[in-house]
């Protein structure tokens, strides 16, 4: 970690302490974005703390493969797919099944981001200037553009430090914009402690609930991009100790934020009998418990959330697609600048159609657990295969947690698989 000066700045001196921690800061970023609060804030809406446990294990079994994946990577110097690819029987066949599937998700999630990152903007000014309500339409579809322009503007600078230090400034404000919402609103320490012993609410939508919060906390982008990520970091073996820092500080602060926006919606919400099913939903139930300003930095904390998750939305099929192809992403080539524009194109639909961007999230998240098991058996192998790790080999306690990781992920996925049956029928 950098050493600083006594006089150097308070907010040099956090930068710093955030940077130093290194890659975690985009596994916050892909896990913690509008999918990740807009599921947390309608199940702490609609079932209050009930889903904690849920929160709880898919951020413990998030940290093992954080550090399964950044530990092989250290270890071996290759980077997920292309590993696959390389040393597993099957492993191109499922290494095109994951670029497929978590490309589908993450695209389908960015439809749903930009939605409400751009309905949560006007709303912020709806509550400034009032008059702005009959445009909505106009606004909202605006706005997007914009946003998305944007991003794609940031993209084409190309550097990792740079992406890391667009990630951080987004991170710190969601971070610190739901924690100080949590002075303002909380729930009951007695439905804290409750949402922590495991039950599904036997409600319309409680199994679908599950399935989208496993399938944004136990984000398989996160996993697959951590190799990447920690080349560009310029990382190596004599970084193990640092990586497992890094894998544990990155859970635990997804666990502390995500359960920060959940305690925030049941406190305010819940007991009102007030479940957010659309953007507009949070300003009207939200303002008169919260205040105005409690209302707009909590909505400021939405918005990083969801800019913080466009960012890496917007990397993750040309990251695999580099992945697979040599182990190496180039943020220069046409294929990158290509792929890129296309899902900047894709993420405007639901704005241009004016969907429920709430609804199309929650949809998208259980989309994304399905292919979730496929990456943790690839690890899996990869990491007890004593002639890639040598001495470095998977132990008890690593092979323990990618095993429950594994049985979690096929139960979730079954679990899925009914929810969105039930959706459809």
């Amino acid at each position: 970690m950098p050493r600083l000066s006594v006089n150097a700045p308070l907010v040099k001196k956090l930068l710093a302490l955030v940077l130093a921690f290194g890659p975690g800061i985009f596994a916050i970023g892909y896990t913690i974005g509008t999918g990740s609060v807009t599921s947390m804030i309608v199940a702490g809406s609609t079932y209050g703390m009930q889903l904690l446990w849920v929160l709880l294990l898919s951020c413990v079994f998030s940290g093992v493969l954080i550090y399964a994946y950044g530990n092989y990577a250290l270890v071996t110097g290759e980077t997920a797919l292309f590993a696959f690819k390389k040393h597993l029987k099957w492993g191109r066949l499922m290494a095109i099944l994951i670029i497929v599937g978590v490309s589908f998700g993450q695209w389908n999630s960015l439809m749903g981001i930009l939605g409400i990152s751009s309905n949560i903007i006007f709303e912020i000014l709806l509550i400034y200037f009032p008059t702005l309500a009959p445009d909505q339409y106009q606004w909202v579809l605006g706005i997007a553009i914009v946003v998305i322009l944007i991003m794609y503007g940031l993209l084409m600078v190309g550097k990792y430090t740079f992406f890391e230090k667009i990630l951080v400034l987004f991170v710190t404000i969601m971070g610190l914009s739901f924690v100080v919402s949590l002075f303002f609103v909380y729930p009951l320490p007695m439905e804290v402690v409750k949402g922590l012993v495991p039950s599904i609410p036997k409600v319309a939508g409680g199994k679908m609930m599950v399935a989208a919060f496993v399938g944004t906390t136990m984000a398989a982008a996160t996993f697959l991009s951590r190799p990447l990520f920690i080349k560009g970091k310029g990382w190596t073996l004599q970084n193990r100790k640092q990586q497992q820092k890094d894998a544990i500080l990155a859970a635990g602060l997804v666990f502390f934020i995500s359960a920060s926006v959940m305690a925030v919606a049941s406190g305010a919400l819940f007991h009102q009998g007030a479940p957010v099913t659309k953007v507009l939903d949070m300003v009207n139930t939200l303002e008169p418990v919260a205040g105005k300003f409690a209302l707009t930095l909590f909505f400021f904390g939405t918005l990083s959330a969801g800019l913080s998750s466009i960012f890496p939305c917007l990397l993750i099929a040309p990251i695999l697609l580099a992945d697979y192809q040599s182990g190496e992403l180039d943020t220069s080539s046409k294929q990158f600048k290509l792929i890129t524009a296309i899902a900047c194109l894709f993420a405007l639909l639901v704005p241009v159609l004016g969907a429920n961007p709430i609804e199309m999230q929650i949809l998208s998240q259980v989309f994304n657990v399905f292919v979730l098991p496929l990456v943790i058996l690839g690890i899996l192998l990869l990491v007890n295969n004593e002639q890639l790790m040598k001495t470095y080999k998977a132990g008890v306690l690593l092979n323990l947690g990618l095993i429950g990781a594994l049985f979690f992920s096929c139960v979730i996925s079954y679990n899925g698989i009914a929810a969105l049956l039930a959706y459809f029928d």
